[in-house]
């Protein structure tokens, strides 16, 4: 179903409701942060947890109307459908398992999807989402928030304007310690159980992250790979720690660790790029800085809004250079953008966004379960 809209409503926030993000839930609030941060959406209904006690107490902490407190999705879905003033948007911050029945009653309502990632739990749910947002007409986002960084959005354009050549050589990785033993809390607890999040541990909860960075900054798809896949904490049912070798269309590799059991890094997501002019460097710890160097050069250091910056980045950074600026606004950038989709898609004008969709979960999807088999053949070559 296609939502119309006026030219007028262009002017007043995006009602937005929330499926997940209660109390004691983690990225929940990150998405309600990141989509009042330039003030495109207002927070007006929610579904925030399964427990209908908790998801009453904590839609009565964030203000919300007690009639627009939720029990269940499905709940929700069908009543805003209904209303006169009901969501037109909606973030799904669940575990993975919930992401597609979720997704799929506001989509069938054309109600428009902002998702975390990854996509689905399962590759089978991935493709049944990706033919539900088809027939729908809604609009679907996904959260790779490390997309929104000004400093990865110079580096996509510097690859696409071809200041590193023909590119031969691409190197990610993303290794935590939060999982270096054995947890039991929320957040632990249904990301290391297979129910819930997916086959994939470490590489579907961060390692689909490294992917998606690889694929956003140079624009590459990876044909096939290698995985080797290890669950070093006894008695963990997925993957801890995963080493992936990729082979991309046009003759570049690519090699891709993560990991959730490194001591010593926080959040550490990091790429390189070789091309045959120059190389590129960021790291998410240091977001604001992007180290180019032409071959034969020294090297130079780029910062967000100094020199050197693209023209085109600068509506993604809030800031003055110097003062950090990361995380929280690279979510609201994606937030912010997919306002501006929302508000074309009504108005009838064509949607143009860098914001990651339904196609960059499924391959996300893809990426799982190929280390998933790959890893399960002795790491032997798979395609995509």
């Amino acid at each position: 179903m296609t939502i119309q809209g006026s030219a007028a409503d262009s002017t007043r926030p995006i009602r937005l409701g929330m499926v997940g993000g209660g109390k004691d839930a983690f990225i929940g609030a990150v998405h309600r942060i990141a989509a009042r941060l330039d003030g495109r959406y207002e927070l007006v209904a929610g579904a925030l947890s399964s427990t209908p006690e908790k998801a009453l107490e904590s839609g009565r902490a964030l203000g919300l109307e007690e009639s627009r407190i939720y029990p269940s999705f499905s709940q929700m879905a069908i009543r805003e459908a209904r209303l006169k003033s009901g969501i037109e948007a909606v973030a799904i911050v669940t575990p993975n398992h919930m992401h597609y029945p979720a997704a799929r009653e506001f989509l069938k309502r054309g109600i428009h999807v902002i998702c975390d990632k990854p996509l689905t739990s399962t590759l089978t749910d991935a493709k049944k989402l990706a033919k539900a947002a088809e027939a729908s007409g809604a609009l679907f986002f996904l959260t790779h928030n490390y997309t929104g960084y000004p400093m990865v959005r110079q580096a996509r354009e510097m690859v696409q304007s071809g200041e590193l050549g023909t590119l031969r050589v691409v190197q990610v990785e993303y290794p935590q310690d939060w999982l270096t033993v054995e947890q039991h809390n929320k957040q632990a607890d249904w990301r290391t159980d297979p129910t819930r999040t997916g086959a994939g541990g470490s590489t579907g909860d961060i390692g689909t992250h490294a992917f998606n960075l690889a694929c956003f900054v140079t624009g590459l798809t990876a044909e096939s790979l290698a995985a080797d896949l290890q669950s070093f904490v006894p008695g963990r049912q997925v993957d801890d720690n995963a080493h992936v070798m990729l082979r991309f269309e046009g003759g570049a590799r690519g090699m891709l660790w993560c990991s959730q059991v490194a001591p010593g890094n926080e959040n550490g997501l990091k790429i390189r790029v070789y091309g045959d002019k120059g190389g590129l460097e960021w790291h998410q710890e240091n977001p604001n800085l992007l180290q180019f160097t032409p071959f034969g050069q020294p090297a130079r250091i780029l910062t967000r809004g100094g020199a050197g910056m693209s023209a085109s980045i600068a509506p993604a950074t809030r800031i003055p250079p110097g003062h950090p600026e990361g995380y929280l606004e690279g979510f609201a950038n994606l937030y912010r953008e997919a306002a501006d989709a929302i508000r074309a898609h009504q108005e009838g004008t064509p949607v143009d966004t860098l914001v990651p969709g339904i196609e960059d979960g499924l391959k996300g999807m893809r990426f799982i379960d190929a280390c998933v088999r790959s890893s399960a053949r002795n790491a032997a070559w798979v395609s995509l």
